[in-house]
């Protein structure tokens, strides 16, 4: 892999894992926890390596986000408000507004199998190539077909999307675990970049959300980027820090649970 200085931002030494926190969902559809962002991430600071923002978050909460890597989404699509994401994504930033907002790293969807794909890749492979000779780690969030189509998240398909994106040139994959350990090994164990777990919808069950993440950790995932399940739970702070405990102390679930209460 590339050298990517800007790893060290998000990679704890210790662990060679990362909790990132992604407060990225403004921009797709209307979402309730954000309303005072600026307090959410100094909050969350204390148990978590970065935070994934769009550009406007990036400029807005310089100061709260300060010594936590930032990542720059460097995608959208359309919004949530009358459709559900119908054209997938597509690219509307790059390396430049990540130097200029101070993001050590920036993110793109990557959706195999969508009927736009060939628009989608082209995005990728682009801000790939753009970055090559930047010390900016590019992630890719690959999902089979869109985002939030958990029906299509089996094993296989994000197997294969885990593969699309390294091969694209990802320095780091984000992609669903398919609640099979046996087979998210297989996975992580083929990938020759990190890989790291997404949390998707605010689930209800924090247990369930924890035992995902032990899961995954257990079997060589380099950690996590949970958004909705952090900061849309009853006491943010204390999930962040149950999580924070699996991924760096290798906390079990029902060790992290604790910290629930």
């Amino acid at each position: 892999m590339t050298d990517k200085t800007n790893l060290k931002h998000f990679f704890h030494p210790a662990t060679n894992r990362t909790v990132m926190i992604p407060i990225d969902h403004g921009m797709l559809l209307p979402v309730p926890g954000l309303e005072d962002t600026g307090a959410l991430i100094k909050a969350l600071k204390p148990y978590c390596d970065g935070f994934i923002v769009n550009l406007g978050v990036a400029r807005a909460f310089a100061d709260e986000l300060s010594g936590k890597g930032v990542v720059l989404r460097t995608d959208t699509g359309n919004t949530c408000i009358e459709n559900s994401n119908a054209d997938g994504s597509f690219r509307i930033y790059g390396i430049e507004e990540a130097k200029a907002v101070g993001a050590h790293a920036l993110m793109n969807m990557t959706f195999p199998g969508h009927p736009r794909e060939m628009t989608n890749l082209i995005d990728c492979a682009d801000l790939i190539s753009d970055c090559l000779d930047e010390p900016h780690p590019i992630m890719l969030e690959s999902l089979p077909y869109g985002l939030g189509k958990g029906w299509d998240y089996t094993p296989e398909k994000i197997h294969f999307s885990m593969r699309l994106a390294c091969e694209l040139g990802a320095d780091v994959v984000k992609t669903a675990y398919p609640g099979d350990k046996e087979a998210f090994k297989r996975t992580v164990d083929e990938a020759y970049v990190p890989v790291v777990i997404l949390g998707g919808a605010s689930s209800g069950d924090q247990e369930s959300v924890l035992r995902d993440v032990a899961d995954a950790i257990s079997v060589g995932a380099a950690g996590i980027a949970v958004g909705r399940n952090v900061w849309q739970a009853p006491d943010p702070v204390k999930m962040a820090k149950a999580l924070h405990a699996i991924v760096h102390e290798n906390a079990s679930a029902d060790q992290a649970s604790l910290a629930l209460d």
